[in-house]
């Protein structure tokens, strides 16, 4: 009996064709503009091998984790097998982690976002991509009949409002995302080159619908603010009562 293919593996698989390409460099750019100036020791890429989407960042220690052995070109520096719901990482210890599609090919997204809370420091950030199915690749792969065009189903995809609202329950702040790839839904790398031109006027007009996003979010823990030490404040009090008494017996000598 042949072994079924992992949502992660045939993601990476179509990322081989001109359609997965044309996605991939524009989230490239885009997760090397959200890790350019992201500072720390850790940094982990989940899910996806490769490309390094780390490639722009300057933390000495860059690893890959996910529950699909893959053989990329990366040459990480540590390559761990695990779950994204249960990450074999102590809890506030990583500085940078990015789920490239992660969500959508996980079974439970929701706790996988748990999972990068609990072991992202305070001040960590996460990257996350992902498909958005109000796009014009969403309702060509709804549409009934057809063969499915993207390698996740609609029903896995996390629309980036919906992703927003699950990031600020556990307490991240999330930045504005963004959409891109506004073409309509072609194999051919010589149809995409002709749709090209709607790419400028998604920016412009219809930024919402673009086929896919890039959000990150930083983790912020309540309570946490810097404050003087409660002693200057108790001697600066018995200081002003000590010059009231003074006073009031030079004041009664007189």
């Amino acid at each position: 009996m042949a072994e079924m293919t992992t949502p992660i593996v045939e993601l990476a698989e179509w990322f081989q064709t001109p359609p997965g390409k044309y996605v991939l460099d524009w989230e490239r750019a885009r997760f090397d503009e959200e890790v350019a100036d992201v500072f720390g020791f850790y940094a982990w890429q989940m899910g996806l091998d490769a490309p390094d989407l780390l490639a722009c960042n300057r933390m000495p220690f860059k690893g890959w984790v996910g529950a699909d052995p893959l053989e990329g070109e990366v040459a990480w520096q540590a390559r761990v097998l695990a779950q994204p719901e249960a990450l074999p990482f102590e809890s506030q210890s990583v500085d940078l982690l990015l789920l490239p599609h992660v969500l959508e090919c996980a079974e439970a997204p929701h706790l996988v976002l748990r999972e990068a809370e609990r072991v992202l420091m305070p001040e960590g950030r996460v990257v996350i991509s992902g498909f958005n199915p109000w796009s014009l690749w969403g309702a060509r792969n709804a549409l009934p009949g057809m063969e499915p065009w993207l390698p996740v189903p609609l029903k896995s995809q996390v629309a980036l409002p919906r992703l927003r609202d699950w990031l600020k329950l556990l307490s991240f702040e999330v930045d504005r995302g963004r959409h891109g790839r506004f073409v309509p839904a072609c194999r051919g790398e010589q149809w995409i080159r002709r749709w090209h031109f709607m790419e400028g006027m998604g920016e412009r007009w219809w930024r919402m619908a673009g086929a896919v996003y890039v959000v990150s979010a930083v983790k912020r823990v309540g309570g946490m603010r810097l404050i003087g030490p409660a002693w200057k404040k108790k001697r600066k009090t018995a200081q002003a009562a000590s010059v009231v008494v003074n006073r009031q017996a030079s004041d009664g000598g007189s």
